[in-house]
C-alpha cells in the first residue's frame, strides 16, 4: 500500500515568519509551516509532513493575499532556489530579519540582551553581489509544460541554479538580478557556445561530463574574474572554451580553470590555473586595496560589507596600542582594517591561499603590524600562541555558518579579552556560541546586517564585554 495522503486544511491564516523563511500559521494550535506563503495570506494548505510538534505543507489556493506583497522583478522567481523574498516588500524583509534575531536570542541564546539596534537595510536591493557560483548540469528542471511535451524536448543542458530543495536539479538560467553585468553576459556566451560545440554537461548522478562549474566575480573598480570549473580533463576542449570566452569578452581581467574530478563540489583542495590575465582582481574599500583571488572569501555584497567592517572599527573601540586577534580571517580584510588602530593584529585562517593572499594585502596596503597564521584554529589558538603574540585585548570572529568548534570558544574564554566583536550570518549558531561565552561576558551591543535582499538571510553582529 502506498503513503497515506496527508488532508488539505482550508482557510488557514498565516501569521508569522519562522526560520529558514517559511511562513508560519498555528491550526487547532499545531504550528504549521507552509513553504509559499507570507504573513497575511489566507490559503488553502496541502499538508505535506506531520510530526509530533509540528506539521509542513503548501498552500494549493489562496482566498486572500497579504498587504505585505510586493510583484517578483525576476521570471524564475518560485522555482530558483536564489530570491525567496522577492514577493515581500523590502520594509517587510527587513522587519522580519530584525525579528529574527530578536526570538532567535530569546530562544537559543537565553541570556539578557539589550534590544538589537534597529537593522542596517541594503542601499541596492538588487545586483549587490560580487560573486556567483552557477552549476552546469545535463538534467536541467522540466517546467510542467515541458514534461508534457517532453517528446519534443531536445535540449536537457542548464546552466544556472540549484531548484529550491531538489539539489540535482539545475534550472537553466535566462536571466538573473543579483550581480551585475558582464555577469549575464558571461554565463550567456559560455552557455551558446558549448551548446553550439555539444560539448558536455555535467551528471550528477552518474559523474561524468566536461562542464562541471562557473564562477564569476566582480569587482567595484571594474575587474571580473571568471572561473570555469571542469569535470574532466580534455585540454583541447578546455582551450577551445575559454579561448571564446577570452575573446568575447575581453573585459574579464582574470581567466581562470580548474578540473573537479571528485565527488564533491569543494574547490579549496582544487588548482586553479590561469589562462589569461591575471590570477587576482583588486577590490578598494575606503583607501584599502584587497587581492582576491578564486579561493578567497570576501563579503559578497561590497557596500554593505563596507558598514560592517565600520562598525566592527566602532565596537573593537582601539586606542592605538592593542593586540587584537581575528579569528577566520579570510583574506585579512578586518585584520587590515583594524590595523592601523591597533598595536598589532594577529590573523588566523585555515586556508592557505587566503593567508597568502591576507599577506599580500597587507603588503600591498604598507601595513606591518600584522601576523597571518594558516592552520585550523581549534590547533593554533592555544597557550604557546597567547605566549608568544600576548593575551588579545580584543578578539574578533568571523566564522563559517556553523559557528565556532566548542574548543574554539574554551580557547577564546581562556585568552579571556576585555571585549570580543562576534560577526555571524548564522544568528542561531552564533547565539548558541554566545551563551557559552556568557558565563564571563555580557552582551553590550547587537546589529544586524542585511548582505542579502530578497532572502532571508541576515548577518549579525555582537559586541561582548567583560563581567
Amino acid at each position: 500500500m502506498g503513503k497515506k495522503k496527508l488532508p488539505i486544511i482550508q482557510q488557514v491564516a498565516i501569521t508569522d515568519v519562522a526560520a529558514q523563511g517559511k511562513a508560519l500559521a498555528r491550526i487547532d494550535n499545531f504550528v504549521t509551516f507552509v513553504s509559499n506563503a507570507l504573513p497575511g495570506d489566507v490559503v488553502d494548505v496541502q499538508l505535506t509532513r506531520r510530526r509530533k510538534s509540528y506539521q509542513e505543507g503548501y498552500a494549493v489556493n489562496f482566498h486572500a493575499l497579504s498587504e505585505k506583497r510586493a510583484t517578483p522583478f525576476c521570471e524564475h522567481f518560485g522555482v530558483c532556489g536564489g530570491c525567496r523574498w522577492q514577493d515581500l516588500k523590502y520594509s517587510e524583509q527587513l522587519y522580519y530579519k530584525q525579528k529574527e534575531v530578536s526570538d532567535i536570542f530569546t530562544r537559543i541564546g537565553k541570556v539578557s540582551f539589550p534590544q538589537p539596534k534597529p537593522i542596517i537595510g541594503s542601499a541596492s536591493e538588487k545586483f549587490y553581489r560580487n560573486k556567483l557560483e552557477f552549476t552546469f548540469s545535463n538534467r536541467r528542471w522540466l517546467s510542467q509544460e515541458e514534461i508534457r511535451e517532453e517528446g519534443k524536448i531536445t535540449e536537457k543542458n542548464g546552466l544556472g541554479f540549484h531548484i529550491r530543495s531538489k539539489f540535482d536539479k539545475i534550472l537553466d538560467l535566462k536571466n538573473c538580478w543579483l550581480q551585475p553585468e558582464p555577469s549575464n553576459s558571461i554565463r550567456q556566451t559560455i552557455r551558446d557556445f558549448t551548446g553550439s560545440e555539444s560539448c558536455t554537461y555535467f551528471d550528477m548522478l552518474n559523474h561524468s561530463g566536461l562542464l562541471r562549474n562557473l564562477i564569476i566575480r566582480t569587482s567595484s573598480p571594474g575587474e571580473v574574474m571568471a572561473v570555469v570549473i571542469f569535470f574532466e580533463n580534455d585540454p583541447a576542449a578546455i582551450k577551445k572554451i575559454l579561448s571564446h570566452l577570452r575573446d568575447a569578452h575581453p573585459e574579464v581581467t582574470s581567466l581562470m580553470y580548474a578540473i573537479n574530478p571528485k565527488a564533491n563540489d569543494s574547490i579549496y583542495d582544487l588548482e586553479f590555473l590561469l589562462f589569461s590575465g591575471k590570477d587576482h582582481i583588486i577590490e578598494k574599500m575606503d583607501n584599502l586595496e584587497f587581492r582576491i583571488g578564486p579561493k578567497s572569501f570576501f563579503q559578497t555584497n561590497t557596500d554593505q560589507g563596507l558598514r560592517l567592517y565600520h562598525l566592527v572599527k566602532d565596537y573593537a573601540g582601539l586606542k592605538g596600542n592593542e593586540t587584537v586577534y581575528d579569528l577566520y580571517t579570510g583574506t585579512g580584510t578586518i585584520a587590515i582594517f583594524l590595523a592601523g588602530l591597533a598595536g598589532k593584529v594577529i590573523g588566523i585562517e585555515s586556508v592557505d591561499e587566503a593567508v597568502n593572499d591576507a599577506r599580500m594585502n597587507s603588503s600591498v596596503n604598507n601595513i606591518t603590524n600584522t601576523t597571518f597564521i594558516c592552520g585550523d584554529i581549534r590547533d593554533v589558538l592555544n597557550e604557546e600562541l597567547l605566549a608568544k603574540e600576548g593575551l588579545p585585548d580584543i578578539i574578533v570572529t568571523d566564522p563559517p555558518r556553523a559557528g565556532m568548534h566548542p574548543d574554539v570558544v574554551r580557547s577564546i574564554l581562556i585568552a579571556y579579552p576585555e571585549k570580543i566583536v562576534y560577526i555571524s550570518c548564522n544568528p542561531a549558531t552564533q547565539a548558541r556560541d554566545i551563551s557559552i561565552l556568557s558565563e564571563q561576558y555580557d552582551i553590550t551591543r547587537i546589529q544586524p546586517v542585511d548582505m542579502f535582499p530578497q532572502t532571508y538571510h541576515i548577518e549579525n553582529i555582537v559586541l561582548l564585554t567583560k563581567k
